[in-house]
């Protein structure tokens, strides 16, 4: 009977050609006919289940503060350090406009997700070409490998600082070190999770606390914030390190995803609640996170600037690595500085390896429509990654090591287009997200910013690799070779990156109510979709792929 009147809606429902039946929040139809599990929007009408604000609140918290793991990531806080060793104060502005930018893609990458239903991968695959997909697909994957390095030197270095064995020898102990917490996660993730968020906001408590005792000149720090300058050798290079490090390509996809394991009433002022309790969630965490990278930078800025540093400690910020950055604290907890720092460290090598599992997972699963078991992703994912970390750590010890989350901070700002351009268009398309697309406000202000993160990426690419050209050691046949192998790289990285801005879209996934029934528009539109001939309409699904992802709720 449920097949029947199933199959009687969906002939009564104008369906887009291009639609194949995946799970949409707005029309909550299985036109395949296969059992889904299902949420009774009956329930929102009941005064004896209705949530207070806060409750309700609650109830969607978890991917956001999840996803800002990634900004707390041991890439992050090496490019504070330089920044702050290098620079001072110069490079808030950086960090400031970072965290806006993150806010801003990161809720629309969560109104993606629960306006349509689908993640940006499974877009993406829905709306590019074939190879296109598969372009994106790989440097999708590339980014996610770029961002476990620092992951990966984070743990060495820290079980360096707490066991005293060599770099190389804790890069290869990483591989087993995020296994064992992903298999520990079945005696209780939400406990693990917290005991995670419990460390890395300590190490948060020590700059702070360090901070107030350093007392970094109030007005330099607001300067610093509000009034953008680079100066200074390599301030370019570092700008983008830290945009790099903060705004990570595969955590636009990750948060589309995370978003889905939320069960969402199947209404406008539905989905439209839920979009602003993942914004309010989003900017909470990401306030978190600024404050944090600011103490750090902070902390390192003053600290290597002081007039009585000694010669030790100059030697030290002159080439600050995670590895010796831990006398910064020293002023704070003594001579257990080391100890806490490393520990701090470790889980917050650990805790981001884990986002990064889970993001590796989403969008191998919607580009190809492969899943892999969490371990074996994981296991795949950290071999790739030890490979470079490895023999960096052999030949050039902490310091090349250090350099190399350096250079993949970099990697992963260079990639940002190849993310971040498909979310602004689906975003703000109304094929992809019907009434619920982006304002002209918002459209106007994440492609500024956008195109500015992406202009700065192509200019220092270019001069940067003009200037090495002419100012290096190598003989003029050499620099010859070179150029004919990057010039056509770098021409066709700028022509990928105009073909995504400049392509129209031409799939259709939205799919809004039947314009023949304005009954149930209206309905729909008030959150009531109370229907005795089609029950289906009285419940939302949910991607049941999705629902047991281990988030605190």
């Amino acid at each position: 009977m449920a097949g029947i009147q199933q199959q009687q809606l969906v002939n009564d429902t104008v369906l887009p050609a291009s639609w194949n039946g995946s799970s949409n929040r707005i029309d909550a139809i299985n036109v395949e006919g296969h059992p889904q599990p299902w949420v009774d929007d009956l329930q929102l009408e009941d005064p004896d289940h209705q949530k207070p604000g806060w409750r309700k609140f609650l109830s969607y918290v978890g991917p956001g503060f999840l996803v800002s793991l990634a900004y707390l990531d041991p890439g992050n806080l090496e490019t504070d350090l330089q920044a702050g060793a290098n620079h001072r104060y110069e490079l808030l502005w950086v960090i400031l406009i970072g965290l806006i930018f993150a806010l801003i893609i990161q809720s629309l990458a969560a109104n993606l997700g629960v306006s349509t239903g689908k993640h940006l991968s499974e877009l993406c695959k829905e709306e590019y070409p074939k190879y296109v997909k598969y372009c994106l697909w790989l440097l999708a994957e590339i980014a996610v490998i770029a961002a476990d390095i620092p992951e990966v030197i984070g743990t060495a270095f820290a079980l360096n600082i707490l066991f005293h064995i060599p770099v190389w020898v804790g890069v290869l102990c990483t591989g087993c070190s995020t296994l064992l917490l992903l298999g520990l996660q079945k005696y209780g993730v939400r406990k693990l999770e917290l005991l995670i968020a419990v460390l890395v906001f300590v190490m948060a408590a020590c700059f702070f606390g360090e901070m107030s005792y350093v007392k970094p000149p109030a007005t330099d720090v607001l300067k610093g914030m509000f009034i953008p300058k680079l100066s200074g050798q390599g301030g370019t290079g570092d700008a983008i390190a830290l945009l790099g490090a903060l705004i990570m390509p595969h955590n636009l996809f990750l948060h589309s995803a995370l978003v889905l394991s939320r069960k969402i009433p199947n209404s406008v002022l539905g989905i439209n609640d839920a979009c602003r309790y993942f914004l309010i969630e989003s900017g909470f965490a990401l306030l978190v996170a600024f404050l944090i990278n600011l103490a750090v930078i902070s902390v390192s800025g003053t600290v290597c600037s002081a007039q009585n540093l000694s010669a030790e400690n100059a030697d030290r910020c002159g080439d600050l690595t995670l590895n010796s950055a831990s006398f910064l604290l020293q002023n704070v907890l003594g001579k257990s500085s080391s100890k806490i720092y490393a520990i701090a460290l470790l889980a917050s090598g650990q805790s981001s390896t884990i986002t990064g599992t889970y993001a590796g997972q989403f969008i191998m699963q919607g580009f190809l429509e492969l899943k892999m078991r969490t371990w074996i992703r994981n296991l795949l994912t950290r071999c790739i990654a030890i490979a470079p970390s490895l023999v960096v750590s052999i030949i050039g010890g902490s310091s090349g090591a250090g350099r190399l989350i350096i250079i993949a901070s970099m990697i992963l700002s260079f990639e940002l287009p190849f993310a971040l351009i498909p979310l602004l268009k689906f975003s703000s398309s109304t094929t992809k997200m019907g009434p619920h697309k982006n304002s002209i406000y918002i459209i106007v202000i994440s492609w500024i910013l956008g195109l500015g993160i992406i202009s700065i990426n192509i200019y220092y690419l270019s001069t940067g690799f003009v200037g090495w050209l002419l100012h290096n050691n190598l003989p003029k046949v050499g620099n010859i070779f070179i150029g004919i192998i990057v010039f056509p790289l770098m021409a066709i990285y700028i022509l990928s990156v105009a073909y995504l801005a400049f392509r129209k879209d031409s799939v259709v996934t939205f799919l809004g109510p039947n314009k023949n029934d304005p009954h149930q528009q209206t309905n729909m539109e008030k959150g009531l979709t109370k229907s005795t001939e089609n029950p289906e309409l009285d419940r939302v699904p949910y991607r049941e792929d999705l629902a047991d992802i281990p988030l605190p709720e």
